[in-house]
């Protein structure tokens, strides 16, 4: 998939290009409206929830990636730190927690108005990093919530790689 959709006179959604990518990768996914797409993904660990919000008049597309994985009310301080850590180690986007639901959320927005566009492989790219951050940060919290680590301990939990297979 390599075509580039240009904003014209007409009207641009770059939702249209995301729900190419998104069929192209046989995802589950919905358009309840025209400036959000909807999908569901299966991560390493757990079920990601991804969407993509167009927001018109300010040319803003946004990625948002949730983890199925609740916090419980009483947790979300001591992933604060976490949050503070985790993000330092990303070179793009970032990770928070929704207020609607308590849920980690990795985020990334991009400005692609006044005749910007995005492609397939961009919007393909920017998925597998959410995904990928994703997938590597989600022992960190969960070691945070259920496991009563640090901040600290957890954030080495999560960097640490394995060399080789035993």
């Amino acid at each position: 998939m390599t075509a580039m959709l240009m904003k014209t006179e007409t009207s641009y959604n770059p939702l249209d290009i995301a729900e190419l990518v998104v069929m192209d990768r046989d995802w589950v996914f919905d358009r309840p409206g025209d400036g959000e797409l909807i999908a569901e993904v299966n991560g390493a660990w757990c079920n990601y929830r991804i969407w993509f919000t167009w927001q018109e008049d300010s040319g803003g597309l946004t990625l948002s990636c949730a983890l199925d994985s609740k916090l419980p009310k009483q947790s979300v301080m001591k992933i604060h730190s976490l949050l503070a850590l985790v993000n330092e180690k990303l070179w793009l986007g970032h990770f928070d927690i929704s207020s609607e639901d308590c849920s980690v959320v990795f985020r990334h927005s991009l400005l692609i108005s006044d005749g910007a566009g995005t492609s397939a492989e961009h919007l393909q790219q920017l998925l597998d990093i959410a995904i990928s951050e994703c997938d590597r940060f989600y022992p960190a919290f969960q070691s945070v919530v259920w496991g009563g680590k640090s901040a600290q301990d957890a954030l080495a939990i999560a960097l640490f790689e394995t060399i080789a297979e035993a």
